[in-house]
Protein backbone atom coordinates (compact mmCIF):
# COMPACT_ATOMS: atom_id res chain seq x y z
CA UNK A 1 0.00 0.00 0.00
CA UNK A 2 1.58 3.12 -1.01
CA UNK A 3 2.28 5.73 1.71
CA UNK A 4 1.10 9.64 1.55
CA UNK A 5 5.29 10.34 1.52
CA UNK A 6 4.88 7.94 -2.32
CA UNK A 7 2.10 9.77 -3.49
CA UNK A 8 3.51 12.99 -2.95
CA UNK A 9 6.48 12.09 -4.67
CA UNK A 10 4.69 10.84 -7.52
CA UNK A 11 2.21 14.04 -7.73
CA UNK A 12 5.82 16.04 -7.51
CA UNK A 13 7.31 14.03 -10.51
CA UNK A 14 4.08 14.24 -12.66
CA UNK A 15 4.06 18.16 -11.84
CA UNK A 16 7.99 18.46 -12.42
CA UNK A 17 7.53 17.11 -16.40
CA UNK A 18 4.31 19.18 -16.75
CA UNK A 19 6.61 22.10 -15.66
CA UNK A 20 9.55 21.17 -18.12
CA UNK A 21 6.78 20.70 -20.94
CA UNK A 22 4.95 23.63 -20.31
CA UNK A 23 7.68 25.95 -19.16
CA UNK A 24 10.99 24.72 -20.18
CA UNK A 25 12.68 25.20 -23.59
CA UNK A 26 15.93 23.45 -22.90
CA UNK A 27 14.21 19.71 -23.36
CA UNK A 28 13.07 18.31 -26.48
CA UNK A 29 9.19 17.80 -25.15
CA UNK A 30 9.54 21.03 -24.28
CA UNK A 31 10.37 22.76 -27.23
CA UNK A 32 8.16 20.97 -29.32
CA UNK A 33 5.01 21.92 -26.85
CA UNK A 34 6.12 25.56 -27.68
CA UNK A 35 6.72 25.51 -30.72
CA UNK A 36 3.49 23.68 -31.14
CA UNK A 37 1.90 26.83 -29.27
CA UNK A 38 3.37 29.19 -31.72
CA UNK A 39 1.98 28.05 -34.67
CA UNK A 40 -1.78 27.51 -33.08
CA UNK A 41 -1.04 31.11 -31.90
CA UNK A 42 -0.31 32.20 -35.37
CA UNK A 43 -3.68 30.34 -36.75
CA UNK A 44 -5.45 31.69 -34.10
CA UNK A 45 -4.78 35.24 -35.15
CA UNK A 46 -4.61 34.67 -38.89
CA UNK A 47 -8.56 33.55 -38.42
CA UNK A 48 -9.07 36.95 -36.10
CA UNK A 49 -7.56 38.96 -39.14
CA UNK A 50 -9.71 36.95 -41.99
CA UNK A 51 -12.87 37.49 -39.92
CA UNK A 52 -12.23 41.36 -40.18
CA UNK A 53 -12.99 40.97 -44.13
CA UNK A 54 -16.49 41.63 -45.04
CA UNK A 55 -16.66 38.99 -47.90
CA UNK A 56 -14.86 36.23 -45.68
CA UNK A 57 -17.01 36.31 -42.65
CA UNK A 58 -20.49 36.81 -44.79
CA UNK A 59 -19.17 33.19 -46.54
CA UNK A 60 -17.19 31.20 -43.75
CA UNK A 61 -18.48 33.14 -40.76
CA UNK A 62 -19.58 30.45 -38.72
CA UNK A 63 -16.49 28.10 -39.37
CA UNK A 64 -14.71 31.09 -38.19
CA UNK A 65 -16.56 31.23 -35.24
CA UNK A 66 -15.80 27.02 -34.68
CA UNK A 67 -12.49 27.79 -35.24
CA UNK A 68 -12.25 30.15 -32.47
CA UNK A 69 -13.68 28.49 -29.99
CA UNK A 70 -11.40 25.70 -30.74
CA UNK A 71 -8.77 27.70 -30.26
CA UNK A 72 -9.72 29.54 -27.12
CA UNK A 73 -10.62 25.77 -25.89
CA UNK A 74 -6.95 24.85 -26.03
CA UNK A 75 -5.43 27.93 -24.60
CA UNK A 76 -7.86 27.85 -21.93
CA UNK A 77 -6.60 24.19 -21.15
CA UNK A 78 -2.87 25.55 -21.98
CA UNK A 79 -3.58 28.24 -19.26
CA UNK A 80 -4.59 26.07 -16.56
CA UNK A 81 -1.80 23.55 -17.08
CA UNK A 82 0.52 26.47 -16.32
CA UNK A 83 -1.27 27.31 -12.84
CA UNK A 84 -1.15 23.71 -12.09
CA UNK A 85 2.79 23.52 -13.00
CA UNK A 86 3.95 26.06 -10.73
CA UNK A 87 3.63 25.55 -6.84
CA UNK A 88 2.49 29.24 -6.63
CA UNK A 89 -0.11 29.98 -9.22
CA UNK A 90 -1.55 33.32 -8.00
CA UNK A 91 2.46 34.83 -8.68
CA UNK A 92 2.92 33.07 -12.07
CA UNK A 93 -0.54 34.43 -12.93
CA UNK A 94 0.65 38.15 -11.63
CA UNK A 95 3.64 37.83 -13.90
CA UNK A 96 3.96 39.49 -17.77
CA UNK A 97 3.29 36.34 -19.41
CA UNK A 98 0.54 35.03 -16.89
CA UNK A 99 -1.45 38.51 -17.55
CA UNK A 100 -0.88 37.93 -21.49
CA UNK A 101 -2.01 34.60 -21.22
CA UNK A 102 -5.12 34.79 -19.61
CA UNK A 103 -5.84 37.89 -22.60
CA UNK A 104 -5.42 35.34 -24.74
CA UNK A 105 -8.69 33.49 -23.09
CA UNK A 106 -11.16 36.18 -22.52
CA UNK A 107 -12.20 37.97 -25.31
CA UNK A 108 -13.86 34.65 -26.72
CA UNK A 109 -16.01 34.55 -23.54
CA UNK A 110 -16.54 38.22 -23.19
CA UNK A 111 -17.83 38.44 -26.67
CA UNK A 112 -21.05 36.33 -25.17
CA UNK A 113 -21.78 38.94 -23.27
CA UNK A 114 -19.79 42.19 -25.02
CA UNK A 115 -20.45 41.92 -28.81
CA UNK A 116 -17.13 42.88 -30.65
CA UNK A 117 -14.95 41.86 -28.21
CA UNK A 118 -13.61 38.88 -29.85
CA UNK A 119 -11.73 41.80 -31.83
CA UNK A 120 -8.79 41.69 -28.92
CA UNK A 121 -8.10 38.18 -29.78
CA UNK A 122 -5.40 39.73 -31.93
CA UNK A 123 -3.97 40.77 -28.43
CA UNK A 124 -2.77 37.12 -28.43
CA UNK A 125 -0.02 37.82 -30.88
CA UNK A 126 1.59 38.88 -27.65
CA UNK A 127 2.30 35.34 -26.74
CA UNK A 128 4.52 35.40 -29.33
CA UNK A 129 7.54 36.76 -27.72
CA UNK A 130 8.44 33.56 -26.63
CA UNK A 131 9.85 33.25 -29.39
CA UNK A 132 13.13 34.28 -28.34
CA UNK A 133 12.88 32.12 -25.33
CA UNK A 134 11.85 29.13 -27.33
CA UNK A 135 14.91 29.54 -29.83
CA UNK A 136 16.83 30.30 -27.51
CA UNK A 137 18.33 33.51 -29.36
CA UNK A 138 20.32 34.63 -26.55
CA UNK A 139 21.56 37.74 -28.00
CA UNK A 140 18.06 38.40 -28.99
CA UNK A 141 17.25 38.31 -25.27
CA UNK A 142 20.40 40.05 -23.95
CA UNK A 143 19.31 43.25 -26.37
CA UNK A 144 15.51 43.39 -24.89
CA UNK A 145 17.18 43.30 -21.51
CA UNK A 146 19.40 46.05 -22.15
CA UNK A 147 16.99 47.90 -23.77
CA UNK A 148 14.96 47.34 -20.52
CA UNK A 149 17.36 48.39 -18.23
CA UNK A 150 18.18 51.52 -20.27
CA UNK A 151 14.57 52.71 -20.70
CA UNK A 152 14.02 52.07 -16.69
CA UNK A 153 17.30 53.73 -15.89
CA UNK A 154 16.33 56.64 -17.84
CA UNK A 155 12.58 57.19 -16.91
CA UNK A 156 13.15 60.11 -14.45
CA UNK A 157 14.58 62.32 -16.82
CA UNK A 158 11.96 61.30 -19.39
CA UNK A 159 9.24 62.47 -17.49
CA UNK A 160 10.85 65.52 -16.35
CA UNK A 161 11.38 65.87 -20.27
CA UNK A 162 7.45 65.29 -20.72
CA UNK A 163 6.94 67.82 -18.09
CA UNK A 164 8.71 70.44 -19.64
CA UNK A 165 7.18 70.01 -23.03
CA UNK A 166 4.05 69.91 -21.48
CA UNK A 167 4.30 73.42 -20.07
CA UNK A 168 6.06 74.66 -23.27
CA UNK A 169 3.23 73.33 -25.27
CA UNK A 170 1.09 75.34 -22.90
CA UNK A 171 2.29 78.87 -23.17
CA UNK A 172 3.10 78.09 -26.89
CA UNK A 173 -0.73 77.41 -27.16
CA UNK A 174 -1.96 80.21 -24.89
CA UNK A 175 0.42 82.26 -27.21
CA UNK A 176 -0.95 81.55 -30.44
CA UNK A 177 -4.48 81.74 -28.99
CA UNK A 178 -4.09 85.78 -27.98
CA UNK A 179 -2.54 86.02 -31.44
CA UNK A 180 -5.04 84.63 -33.96
CA UNK A 181 -7.94 84.37 -32.19
CA UNK A 182 -11.60 82.67 -32.77
CA UNK A 183 -11.69 84.00 -36.54
CA UNK A 184 -8.52 81.68 -37.65
CA UNK A 185 -10.09 78.58 -35.83
CA UNK A 186 -8.22 78.80 -32.21
CA UNK A 187 -11.59 78.98 -30.36
CA UNK A 188 -10.28 77.94 -27.08
CA UNK A 189 -6.98 77.22 -25.44
CA UNK A 190 -7.39 73.67 -25.54
CA UNK A 191 -7.88 73.39 -29.25
CA UNK A 192 -4.66 75.53 -29.27
CA UNK A 193 -2.53 73.35 -26.79
CA UNK A 194 -3.60 70.68 -29.92
CA UNK A 195 -2.02 72.92 -32.74
CA UNK A 196 1.29 73.10 -30.37
CA UNK A 197 0.83 69.78 -30.00
CA UNK A 198 0.54 68.50 -33.66
CA UNK A 199 2.97 71.37 -34.89
CA UNK A 200 5.70 70.31 -32.18
CA UNK A 201 5.93 67.01 -32.96
CA UNK A 202 6.34 67.58 -37.12
CA UNK A 203 2.92 65.86 -37.23
CA UNK A 204 1.26 68.63 -39.23
CA UNK A 205 -2.21 67.50 -39.97
CA UNK A 206 -3.49 70.93 -41.20
CA UNK A 207 -6.55 71.40 -39.48
CA UNK A 208 -5.34 74.16 -37.92
CA UNK A 209 -3.12 77.23 -39.55
CA UNK A 210 -2.40 80.76 -38.18
CA UNK A 211 -3.32 83.39 -40.55
CA UNK A 212 -1.66 86.50 -39.27
CA UNK A 213 2.11 87.29 -39.60
CA UNK A 214 3.34 87.32 -35.78
CA UNK A 215 1.23 83.95 -35.83
CA UNK A 216 3.44 82.35 -38.89
CA UNK A 217 6.68 83.44 -36.50
CA UNK A 218 5.51 81.82 -33.91
CA UNK A 219 4.29 78.52 -35.92
CA UNK A 220 7.91 78.72 -37.08
CA UNK A 221 10.00 79.01 -33.61
CA UNK A 222 7.05 75.85 -32.98
CA UNK A 223 8.63 74.11 -35.67
CA UNK A 224 12.18 74.28 -35.07
CA UNK A 225 11.76 73.73 -31.34
CA UNK A 226 10.20 70.58 -32.57
CA UNK A 227 12.90 69.10 -34.51
CA UNK A 228 15.29 69.64 -31.47
CA UNK A 229 12.91 68.70 -28.58
CA UNK A 230 12.66 65.23 -30.60
CA UNK A 231 16.21 64.39 -30.44
CA UNK A 232 16.50 64.91 -26.18
CA UNK A 233 14.72 61.55 -25.49
CA UNK A 234 17.08 59.56 -27.83
CA UNK A 235 20.10 60.86 -26.66
CA UNK A 236 18.45 60.35 -22.93
CA UNK A 237 18.22 56.36 -23.69
CA UNK A 238 21.29 56.18 -25.95
CA UNK A 239 23.58 57.13 -22.80
CA UNK A 240 21.87 54.85 -21.06
CA UNK A 241 22.47 52.35 -23.80
CA UNK A 242 26.14 53.04 -23.60
CA UNK A 243 26.14 51.98 -19.93
CA UNK A 244 24.07 49.00 -19.70
CA UNK A 245 26.24 45.93 -19.68
CA UNK A 246 24.25 42.53 -18.94
CA UNK A 247 25.25 39.01 -19.48
CA UNK A 248 22.70 37.39 -21.40
CA UNK A 249 19.55 35.84 -19.12
CA UNK A 250 19.20 32.19 -19.26
CA UNK A 251 15.89 30.82 -20.79
CA UNK A 252 14.80 28.62 -17.78
CA UNK A 253 11.87 29.07 -15.84
CA UNK A 254 11.24 28.96 -11.88
CA UNK A 255 9.67 25.94 -10.89
CA UNK A 256 7.88 27.15 -7.97
CA UNK A 257 6.58 30.79 -9.55
CA UNK A 258 7.27 30.63 -13.41
CA UNK A 259 9.43 33.62 -13.60
CA UNK A 260 12.12 33.82 -16.31
CA UNK A 261 14.82 36.01 -17.19
CA UNK A 262 17.48 34.51 -14.35
CA UNK A 263 21.65 35.14 -14.70
CA UNK A 264 22.95 31.61 -16.82
CA UNK A 265 24.67 30.68 -13.87
CA UNK A 266 21.37 31.70 -10.94
CA UNK A 267 21.40 28.81 -8.82
CA UNK A 268 17.79 30.11 -7.10
CA UNK A 269 14.88 32.49 -8.62
CA UNK A 270 15.64 36.26 -7.95
CA UNK A 271 11.86 36.85 -7.19
CA UNK A 272 10.99 33.74 -4.92
CA UNK A 273 14.18 32.06 -4.03
CA UNK A 274 13.15 28.57 -4.98
CA UNK A 275 16.28 26.73 -6.90
CA UNK A 276 16.43 26.22 -10.47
Amino acid sequence: MATVRDRFRRRSAWRHRLHEIVFEADTQAGRAFDLALLLIILASVAVVLAESVPEWRADYGAAFRRLEWGFTALFTVEYLLRLLAVDRPLRWARSFFGVVDLIAVLPTYLALVLPGAQTLIVLRALRLLRVFRILKLAEFLREAAVLRSAVRASRRKILVFLFSVLVLVLLLGSAIYLVEGEESGFVSIPRSIYWAIVTITTVGYGDLAPQSALGRVIASIVMLLGYSILAVPTGIVTSELMRARLRPPSTQACPSCGAEGHDVDAQHCKYCGEGL
